[in-house]
């Protein structure tokens, strides 16, 4: 599903809880082991995320806007994963962003010469595997089971259960199971 650009102005409390956000990020999420992800989805739940059983954000993960994360059971954001949060971010449930993947739901209009602020969500659904470096912008949805192959940029939507690789990501097979595997 594609979802519209918005313009988007960030008010003074935004800016307030984004800076009180980025002391608790430093001081108390980045710091801490890679086993402690209860400690950590406390704090984000904390500002306003809505996790879901066993999620596992790592200490190296940032989040621009904890308040517009929603994650599934299982879910996971690895090292180094920049979730720009300005409009919201699902992850579905058994997914996982891998390192130094960049989920960016915002981007400035360049066809005005003010440039504003525009944001659209990004959906990735269940059991969805976005692999090492991955970027993916704003408004795209990632469809279940679909994995996005290295160093990809996904800038449009892609079906469920597919390998997407490339700039811009296209499908380029479907997964398919042996059903006697577990």
């Amino acid at each position: 599903m594609k979802h519209p650009y918005r313009n988007h102005k960030l008010s003074i409390s935004n800016k307030i809880a984004r800076t009180a956000w980025q002391i608790v990020w430093l001081f108390l999420y980045r710091p801490t082991p890679r086993i402690l992800h209860p400690w950590r989805c406390l704090l984000l739940r904390l500002f306003g995320a809505k996790l879901g059983k066993a999620v596992h954000p790592y200490p190296s993960a940032r989040v621009w806007a904890p308040w517009n994360l929603e994650m599934g059971d299982n879910a996971c954001l690895s090292e180094g994963v920049d979730c720009y949060s300005v409009a919201k971010i699902y992850i579905g449930a058994h997914s996982t962003v891998s390192q130094y993947s960049f989920l960016c739901t915002a981007s400035h209009d360049h066809s005005k010469p003010s440039m504003p602020l525009v944001a659209s969500p990004i959906h990735i659904g269940e059991r969805v595997w976005i692999t090492a470096d991955v970027f993916v912008g704003p408004g795209v949805t990632i469809g279940s089971g679909t994995v996005v192959t290295a160093r990809s940029s996904v800038f449009s939507d892609l079906p469920p259960w597919m390998v997407a690789s490339g700039t811009p990501a296209v499908p380029i097979r479907c997964r398919r199971f042996d059903q006697t595997e577990t």
